[in-house]
């Protein structure tokens, strides 16, 4: 479970905070809710599987072995996306943070400077240490704590305890709607991104066929609770959504509204390092992701397999991702990158969930009692909510993502040979990112 939340972080919903807030037309609270939902049936789902498969899994693992190996290599496809996305996201909210701070050095002058700066860190095979993290983790707690403390506070200063119970934060009637809540539900599922590591420790717990899937699940529960009380008390704080002066970090203009210039400081702090912090790692793994697909023959060698003798690093792949984040950071927009994030992210969650139907129900007929609902009723559950999240995307970010499955498509039949052969050399696409991340 710590693993778990550490990953997710405590002020996942910073970032996007504003972005869901106007997109579901004020119910930000509720839009985490329903993907809460989503993330639940689809957690349980990666249990289910890391029981079956107890190794470290993956959704390219849960998704080749449970449906077929071409969907396999789509789920992996899909999920690589997120890996050259993190970085990049990460970069592209760090300099639009520091923007706030510093107005009049522009947000494209802060993204040359930080991606010089976390290439240069990979490059001389300096990571961060898991002691960092948890000084990372404990700061971020902090961080939460206090802006959930003083938001509280603003909202009893100016309309009594009664005002923290108000119906506003959760629910407006007069803007209420299914599809905008759905896109913003969809955007909210970033905050939930990552929970799916957990399964990659099922060789290192006692009983993985019990311990992986009740931590996924309770993980997903605990950060749904975190979230959905950050952003209910933001949107008490800022009831109307329609005046945010940037929608990319309404968060800051909440902290300093609740807080004054001190918590706007610590916030714009807080996310600067978390950016950077996020990037870095991100970058790392993405690196020895393409480096893996190099030695699997998948992509050039010569390009991506290069090892640095002196420091023992993949620099042609971190360079490359450098050039990526920059060039993406410089090209889309934080709420696009984000979309683009989580289209990938719903991609393998819905494989995962059709997995379990796959391989309990319909080749174990593993049938009987609450059989039936844990092998058809919840998967089936979560791949349609995650559908509906998926779906409800933006235009432009189905139009992206959608681009990206087919050019996999493409690669893949390639690879095959027409869809004729499987594609092994993929199976340990997945798995070698997330041990290098």
């Amino acid at each position: 479970m710590l693993y778990g939340l550490v990953i997710l972080t405590p002020t996942a919903p910073y970032p996007v905070f504003g972005i869901v807030q106007q997109l579901s037309g004020g119910h930000a609270a509720l839009a985490y809710l329903v993907s809460m939902a989503a993330m639940f049936f689809t957690a349980a789902s990666y249990g289910k599987m890391a029981a079956a498969f107890p190794s470290a899994g993956s959704t390219y693992t849960y998704a080749q072995r449970g449906l077929h190996p071409h969907a396999g290599f789509v789920a992996g496809w899909a999920m690589m996306l997120d890996y050259f996305l993190i970085p990049l996201l990460s970069i592209l909210y760090a300099s639009l943070t520091a923007e706030r701070l510093l107005p009049g050095v522009p947000s494209a002058v802060w993204a040359l400077l930080f991606t010089v700066a976390i290439t240069w860190v990979n490059l001389r095979g300096i990571t961060v240490t898991a002691g960092a993290s948890a000084w990372l983790m404990a700061l971020m707690t902090g961080c939460a704590v206090l802006f959930a403390g003083a938001c509280a506070r603003h909202v009893i200063a100016g309309g009594g305890w009664g005002a923290l119970w108000s119906v506003q934060g959760l629910i407006r009637p007069e803007s209420l709607s299914a599809g905008p809540l759905l896109l913003g539900a969809g955007v909210a599922t970033l905050s939930y991104i990552g929970f799916d590591a957990i399964s990659t420790l099922a060789e290192d717990s006692l009983d993985p066929r019990r311990d992986i899937g009740w931590a996924t699940v309770a993980v997903c529960v605990a950060q749904g609770v975190i979230c959905v009380v950050t952003v209910y008390l933001a949107a008490l704080v800022w009831p109307d959504f329609r005046t945010f002066p940037q929608a990319d970090t309404a968060i800051l203009d909440v902290g300093r509204a609740a807080g004054g210039q001190f918590l706007f400081g610590v916030l714009t702090v807080i996310l600067l390092v978390a950016g950077l912090a996020s990037a870095l790692t991100g970058q790392a793994g993405a690196s020895r992701l393409l480096l893996g697909m190099a030695r699997d023959g998948i992509l050039s060698k010569r390009l991506f397999a290069h090892i640095d003798e002196r420091r023992s690093t993949p620099a042609r792949g971190i360079l490359f991702m450098g050039a990526l984040a920059l060039a993406g950071s410089l090209l889309l927009r934080f709420q696009l990158a984000v979309e683009l994030l989580n289209f990938g992210a719903l991609t393998g969650f819905i494989m995962v969930n059709l997995s379990v139907v796959s391989h309990y129900y319909i080749r174990r007929h593993e049938r009987s009692g609450r059989q039936v609902f844990e092998h058809l009723v919840f998967p089936l559950t979560g791949a349609v909510v995650c559908g509906f999240l998926w779906v409800n995307l933006t235009f432009h970010a189905k139009l992206a993502g959608f681009g990206w499955l087919a050019l996999g498509l493409i690669y893949l039949s390639v690879l095959t040979r027409g869809f004729r052969l499987a594609p092994v050399a993929l199976a340990h696409l997945e798995e070698d990112s997330s041990h290098a991340g």
